[in-house]
C-alpha cells in the first residue's frame, strides 16, 4: 500500500480489495461509496487527512488475513445480488418508515429551537421516496437482468444492465449527498442538551442508516456494477 502507485488507487478499489479499510476511511470522514472513484491521495487532500497515517493504517491490515466472509469482491454475482437484497434492502425497507416518523416527530417538537431538524425531515422524506423506487427497480429489473446475463448473452439484457446502472449510480449520488447534508446539519449526529428520548433514537437511527447506506452503495458501485458492466460488454 505504501508505493506511490498504490496511493493513486481509488478509495473504492482499496475497500473492494479489503473491506476492513472501510472503517479507516469512516474514521477519517472519507467517502468510500459515492466518492469511491477518487484516489487515496486526492481523498486525503480533500479531507485534510494525514496521508502517511492512513497508509500506515492500511498497511497494518495485511498483518492479519482477510476473512472469506468479508471478501465481497470474490463473491458470485448472483449471490452478491441476493445478499444485497436480503441484507441491505431489508434493512432500508424496515428503517425508512421508522425514520420518516421519527424525523418528522422531532421536527414538530424541537423545530422551533433546532430549525435544522425541519430540513432534516424534508431531506429524509426525499430519500425515502427515491430509495423506495430505487430498490424496486433493482429487485424487479436490474438484478434479474444481471442473473440472466450470467447464464446467457442477450443484446436486450446487456442494454438493460447498462441503462439501469447509469440511472442507479445517479440515484446513489442523490441519496448519499442527502445523507451527507443530514450529517452536516446534525453536526455528525451530535445530541443537544435538550434532546429527549425520541431525539436520541432519531439521531442514532440516522447514523445507523448512513453507515448501512455507505456499505450498500459501496457493494453496488465498486463491486457489483463494474462486474455486471463487464458482462454487458
Amino acid at each position: 500500500m505504501s508505493t506511490v502507485s498504490e496511493t493513486e488507487k481509488t478509495i473504492g478499489e482499496i475497500v473492494a480489495n479489503d473491506f476492513r479499510a472501510a472503517s479507516i476511511f469512516k474514521d477519517a470522514a472519507i467517502d468510500f461509496c459515492c466518492g469511491g472513484n477518487k484516489s487515496l491521495t486526492e481523498a486525503c487532500t480533500e479531507k485534510g487527512a494525514d496521508l502517511s497515517n492512513i497508509i500506515q493504517q492500511l498497511d497494518s491490515l495485511s498483518l492479519t488475513p482477510l476473512s472469506s466472509s468479508m471478501n465481497f469482491k470474490e463473491w458470485d454475482l448472483v449471490f452478491l445480488c441476493d445478499y444485497i437484497v436480503n441484507t441491505h434492502h431489508k434493512f432500508v425497507l424496515k428503517t425508512l418508515p421508522e425514520l420518516i416518523y421519527y424525523t418528522q416527530k422531532i421536527a414538530d417538537v424541537h423545530g422551533e429551537h433546532h430549525p435544522e431538524l425541519i430540513e432534516v425531515a424534508g431531506l429524509f422524506s426525499k430519500i425515502n421516496e427515491e430509495l423506495l423506487q430505487h430498490l424496486k427497480n433493482e429487485e424487479e429489473v436490474l438484478f434479474p437482468a444481471i442473473k440472466t446475463a450470467v447464464l446467457s448473452s442477450s443484446p436486450r439484457i446487456k442494454s438493460t444492465i447498462i441503462s439501469e446502472i447509469t440511472r442507479m449510480q445517479s440515484e446513489h449520488e442523490f441519496a448519499g449527498g442527502a445523507m451527507d447534508k443530514i450529517n452536516v446539519l446534525t453536526r455528525n449526529y451530535l445530541l443537544p442538551a435538550d434532546a429527549c428520548n425520541t431525539y436520541r433514537v432519531s439521531l442514532k437511527l440516522l447514523e445507523q442508516f448512513e453507515d448501512d447506506l455507505h456499505i450498500h452503495v459501496h457493494l453496488e458501485n465498486n463491486i457489483l456494477y463494474p462486474k455486471a458492466l463487464k458482462l454487458a460488454q
